[in-house]
This record gives structure tokens, C-alpha cells and sequence, in this order.
């Protein structure tokens, strides 16, 4: 059970993530329409789920070298692939892909921390 009331919390947090990002995040446009970002979210949410620890795992020497913050490289990584695949979701250069990791990073945080408070 608690794994699928984390998954539920990742997909949450990822739809809201996306969501902002593509509100005020110049150079990354999702379709505002409620199905479109929850079609994103659950496929962030399965590549976050499968694809990223094997990341992790294969460059886990880089995560230790600069002390965790290659992290947010493998969850650029993940957007990334989401914009390859998704025609809906547009991310125009460098800036907005990290800006829009930040804030869906940030999402995510604040979401498990709320969730472990209640």
C-alpha cells in the first residue's frame, strides 16, 4: 500500500510540477488542458520510476563526485526524454529544461514533505 500511495504522490506532484513549469517557465510549453498534463505526469512518473534508477545506478560515481548535484542532470535527462516522446510538451534550450527540472524537483519535494506530515 505504500507504495502505491507514493506513486499517486509522484504523479500529483509531477502534474503539478509540469504545470507550473509551463506556466512560468519562458521556452517550456505544455498543453493546458487537464488530460494532456496528466498524460505527462504518468509518463514522467513511469520514466522517474524505471528509467532513472538505472541512471542513477550507471552514474552513480558522478553523484558522489559533486556530492549529489548530478542529480539534477539525470532529472533533466528524464524531462528531456518526455519531450522526445510527448508532442505536446515543447522545451526550446538549455535554460528553460533546467528551470523547468528545478521547479519539478521543487514540486516534488514540497509534495512528500506534506505527505509525510499527514
Amino acid at each position: 500500500m505504500k507504495f502505491l500511495s507514493s506513486l499517486v504522490i509522484s504523479f500529483i506532484a509531477n502534474g503539478a510540477g509540469l504545470y507550473i513549469a509551463g506556466v512560468y517557465v519562458p521556452g517550456f510549453s505544455i498543453t493546458p488542458n487537464l488530460r494532456d498534463v496528466a498524460v505527462a505526469a504518468a509518463i514522467l512518473t513511469g520514466i522517474n520510476l524505471v528509467v532513472r534508477p538505472i541512471l542513477k545506478h550507471i552514474l552513480w560515481p558522478l553523484m558522489i563526485l559533486t556530492i549529489g548535484l548530478f542529480g539534477i542532470v539525470i532529472n533533466a535527462l528524464t524531462l528531456y526524454v518526455l519531450d522526445y516522446f510527448l508532442p505536446y510538451i515543447t522545451i526550446s534550450g538549455l535554460i528553460p529544461l533546467i528551470y523547468a527540472t528545478l521547479i519539478i524537483t521543487a514540486a516534488n519535494i514540497a509534495v512528500g514533505i506534506v505527505a509525510k506530515i499527514l
